[in-house]
């Protein structure tokens, strides 16, 4: 039984260690890049503008189209009148009445029998034209209630006023843009995971020191309570002690708060669960690399690397060549057009209920004439948004100027701030030594302990801090120049 609960316990222990997970600060930009939701929006910004850039370089193309239509109408289209339709198909009677006219009008009547042999031959004449009257009237029948009709069309432009390619350099700088905003983001990223990865040790580290401080306060309380016992020290000692007990306590359950907190952050950002219980590699500031600090300022390598610099270079030019598009569209266009078109019922060889078409061929020119200076305004606005980037691009470069020059102070400031901290640290603990030892020697009042020990409290917080913005002062520097990679 033993041995069963033995192996239960060692798995318990075994399952808590691997549970925790060891992060460093390479693997946190890793997983922060890689799980960003804000990151694979701007690339999916990416992917649009290189797709809109493609369809661009399209409107150099010829490009067909067809189009079809059917109606059925409630009446045809009728060529002939009802009265010409009439007259056409009685042209016989119509001939009979004007023969049997004449004959009536003659000097001299015609003889019978010749009246007899005439009239079935004016008759039989008669019969023959209306029949081939009405073949006439039929054969102007359109049965046009069912109309069918298409065409097909290439266009094909020659000149445009300059528009096609304006546009398709405007497409191209979009997408360099859209991969600069990109490249932006990424560094954000990076440097909010750095914080966030550096806040985390700050405070594990505060975390170390406010349970080493709890204990040296509590020590005291523990030697003050003997004291008091013998009669050598009084109770306002005591209780003095004990506040500042409280107060330790006080302190390291903020800095437990604060350290929760920081890590959900982290995990946040690194796009893990927020409870995930995380270790990370530098906790241990004893062994903490520290940047190089002889890192001098180059306004040069700022100027050619920074993202935002390029964001805004790339939009002063898609403004110059929007001023190209407005333009264009009060220049003359030239456009050549070929299309065929086909309809039933046709109408090249009368109406037939058959699919007959032609082809055609032509040149479209516009040439705008007058427009009470429309495009005059037009161009001068986008000259103006095109200036308002290029004024844009010059204050960025002026503002990155003096913040590389701004971060560069920082990073010095910095390693003085660290190396006084340190020297205030040894102070600090020696003399936390001698009030120690004078305490115990009794030649040293409580007041003078607690007043040691708070100033190696401060000491040794002011030195993490130190060595925090030493590191963070180094990331700072490297995003003003552009090399945050």
């Amino acid at each position: 039984m033993k041995r069963i609960l033995t192996v239960i316990l060692l798995s318990g222990v075994s399952l808590g260690m691997h549970a925790q997970r060891m992060l460093d600060l390479d693997s946190c930009r890793a997983l922060a890049l890689a799980n960003n939701k804000e990151l694979r929006i701007a690339q999916e910004k990416i992917n649009a503008a290189h797709y809109e850039q493609k369809a661009a370089f399209t409107n150099f193309l010829p490009k067909i189209d067809v189009m079809g239509t059917y109606m059925r109408t409630q009446k045809e289209i009728s060529l002939l009148s009802d009265g010409q339709k009439q007259a056409i198909g009685n042209i016989g009677t119509g001939l009979q009445q004007t023969i049997q006219g004449i004959a009536g009008q003659l000097p001299i009547p015609i003889p019978p029998e010749f009246d007899a042999i005439l009239q079935p031959i004016v008759g039989n004449l008669a019969q023959g034209l209306n029949a081939q009257g009405q073949k006439i009237v039929d054969a102007f029948h359109t049965d046009t209630r069912n109309l069918y009709a298409g065409v097909a069309t290439l266009t094909q432009p020659i000149f445009m006023g300059g528009k096609i390619m304006a546009y398709n350099k405007i497409t191209k700088y979009a997408e360099q843009l859209a991969m600069s905003q990109h490249a932006t983001g990424m560094e954000d990223l990076i440097l909010n995971t750095d914080q966030a990865y550096w806040q985390v040790i700050s405070l594990v580290n505060k975390k170390k020191l406010a349970e080493s401080y709890l204990e040296l306060v509590k020590k005291l309380d523990s030697d003050i309570d003997r004291m008091v016992e013998e009669g050598v020290a009084t109770r306002a000692d005591g209780l003095s002690v004990k506040v500042k007990v409280n107060e330790a306590e006080m302190t390291l359950t903020q800095v437990e708060n604060g350290l929760s907190l920081s890590k959900m952050v982290l995990c946040q950002l690194c796009g893990i669960p927020l409870n995930t219980d995380i270790s990370l590699a530098d906790e241990d500031m004893e062994n903490l690399t520290l940047p190089n600090t002889h890192t001098e300022s180059n306004v040069t390598t700022a100027l050619a690397n920074r993202e935002e610099l390029k964001s805004l270079d790339l939009a002063t030019k898609i403004y110059q060549q929007k001023v190209n598009v407005t333009r264009a569209d009060y220049l003359p266009s030239v456009g050549f057009t070929a299309s065929y078109l086909f309809t039933n019922p046709s109408l090249f060889n009368g109406f037939e209920n058959k699919f007959r078409g032609m082809w055609g061929i032509g040149v479209v020119v516009k040439i705008p004439v007058f427009h009470w200076g429309e495009g005059i305004y037009k161009v001068k606005a986008a000259k103006a948004e095109a200036n308002i980037a290029r004024y844009q691009l010059d204050d960025a470069k002026e503002k990155i100027e003096l913040q590389v020059t701004q971060s560069t102070y920082k990073v010095n400031e910095a390693t003085k701030k660290l190396a006084m901290a340190e020297k205030n640290m040894e102070k600090a603990e020696e003399n936390l030594r001698y009030a120690n030892l004078g305490f115990k020697e009794g030649v040293i009042p409580t007041s003078n302990v607690l007043e040691a020990q708070t100033a190696w409290l401060s000491a040794q917080s002011n030195k993490i801090d130190a060595q925090i913005d030493m590191k963070m002062s180094e990331v700072y520097l490297n995003k003003s120049m552009g090399t945050l990679k």
